[in-house]
């Protein structure tokens, strides 16, 4: 069996920079519910500032960083996607609900087909 090794490296200051991300994110929730008495847009305020911090440390990060990437390759993957007209989408969609309802009945058959079996042939269980 092939086994593929990941090097993931990692250093203090990128540690650093997730943990003062956590610690931001902490501190605006704590920071939101500690102003209760000052009004809504203190609240609001402050939460959405630690957020937004707590996001630009995140993406100086180098995981941060290889996030912005995975999201980039994303978007570009999906435009390369070849998506079906509105007809095919619903034949599709009209294949796969004719398929639930053969499958349904189908199942349905073949429990009421053992449920006689076994209780009224077998067990001789009349109801």
């Amino acid at each position: 069996m092939a086994s593929t090794q990941v090097e993931t490296v990692s250093t203090n200051a990128d540690k650093a920079k997730l943990g003062l991300a956590v610690v931001l994110v902490l501190a605006s929730l704590v920071g939101f519910y500690m102003l209760a008495k000052q009004g809504q847009v203190a609240q609001w305020g402050v939460l959405l500032a630690g957020l937004v911090a707590a996001v630009v440390v995140f993406i100086s990060s180098e995981l941060g960083k290889q996030l912005l990437a995975f999201g980039r390759d994303s978007v570009r993957e999906v435009k390369k996607v070849v998506w079906p007209a509105r007809r095919e989408a619903i034949q599709m969609t009209a294949y796969v609900f004719g398929f639930v309802v053969v499958m349904a009945l189908f199942l349905w058959l073949t429990d009421k087909t053992l449920e006689w079996v076994f209780y009224d042939l077998i067990l001789g269980w009349k109801r």
